[in-house]
């Protein structure tokens, strides 16, 4: 008897109710009920363009929508338009001169005023102060800044025998550096335009608080205790830095190094205020992609226009798509968590 009890409850245990209780598919019903206003407006204001823009990139699409063509857009930047790997060079130059230079200052800044001075607040402030200013009004700023006659750099270059051209000059850096030694390099060893590392400091100063802000939390995140010890230990300046503090920060600077690639990929307000003509000027060496991808989205001539411009811009989304998953690969292996 007992044996048969126990095998009545066991199998009574393993019984599953055959459906769903009333009070179960009222509460699925509300949770879709509210659920439905965030997926209506992510579908037609995020999902449907993406899906939209993908079926004009394999149209002959210009000023109207042209026939079915397939990959042939895609092709064609790939092959027949050496614009797009300029332009693409052009990102490569500015997303390289960017991320880790904002990343490196804003941990040297963070550092300092993670101490204790006097007046940290307004210097705290100071800093941050850039990043909530407005990109088209800062890079206004900046392109006066930069006026070849009437600008501020220009005053204080003339100062030493200098006239830079900033904005308005397309030969590299590194060229002309040669050039006033009286040496003279390759085409190809000319670095980036002085145009575009003028952009490029812009971008660095317009993003270097909100590196800072990010980095100032993960110092206030690493244990005192941890860092105590380590100085106990004999840990100073560099090595402190190198074998506690940066393993420590390494979630944070990880977090800093993919937002900041993501973003750089996709600038465009600040170069096209800051370029020469507002098209990647002088001589294109400031257009990136996404100004490359604006300029063929409204260019209506025989090989260019919508479709060749939304497939573009795929092609941007499958570079930042690769690049991103190989930093989760292999950069966040190195990553420490707590």
């Amino acid at each position: 008897m007992a044996i048969d009890d126990a095998a009545t409850e066991t199998g009574a245990g393993r019984a599953a109710p055959s459906g769903s209780s009333p009070r179960q598919r009222r509460d699925t019903l509300l949770a879709y009920l509210l659920l439905a206003p965030s997926g209506l407006i992510l579908g037609v204001f995020a999902f449907f363009p993406v899906i939209y823009a993908f079926v004009v990139s394999l149209r002959e699409w210009r000023s109207a929508p042209g026939p079915f063509i397939g990959l042939a857009n895609y092709h064609q930047a790939l092959t027949k338009e050496p614009e797009f790997w300029q332009s693409l060079g052009v990102t490569f130059y500015y997303v390289v001169g960017t991320v880790p230079i904002t990343i490196a200052l804003g941990y040297l800044v963070a550092e300092l005023l993670h101490s204790r001075l006097k007046g940290i607040a307004v210097y705290r402030t100071a800093f941050f102060m850039p990043y909530i200013v407005s990109p088209v009004a800062a890079a206004a700023v900046w392109r006066w800044i930069f006026d070849p006659q009437y600008g501020l750099a220009t005053s204080m270059a003339n100062r030493f025998g200098a006239e830079p051209q900033w904005l308005l000059e397309p030969r590299g850096v590194v060229g002309l550096l040669a050039a006033s030694q009286g040496a003279s390099i390759p085409d190809w060893a000319a670095g980036p335009s002085l145009a575009l590392v003028c952009i490029v400091a812009v971008s660095i100063w317009h993003s270097l608080g909100f590196a800072v802000v990010v980095l100032m939390a993960g110092l206030v995140n690493i244990p005192g205790e941890v860092v105590e010890a380590a100085r106990l230990d004999g840990a100073r300046g560099w090595s402190l830095m190198r074998r506690v503090k940066l393993p420590l920060l390494s979630p944070t600077l990880f977090f800093l190094l993919v937002v900041f690639t993501i973003r750089a990929f996709q600038t465009f307000t600040q170069i096209y205020v800051l370029s020469s003509d507002n098209k990647g000027g002088p001589l294109g060496v400031t257009r990136n992609i996404t100004m490359y991808i604006f300029s063929s989205f409204y260019d209506y001539r025989s090989r260019l226009g919508p479709g060749y411009g939304s497939a573009v811009a795929f092609l941007l989304f499958a570079i930042i798509l690769v690049l991103t998953l190989w930093q989760f690969r292999v950069l966040g292996k190195r990553v420490h968590y707590q």
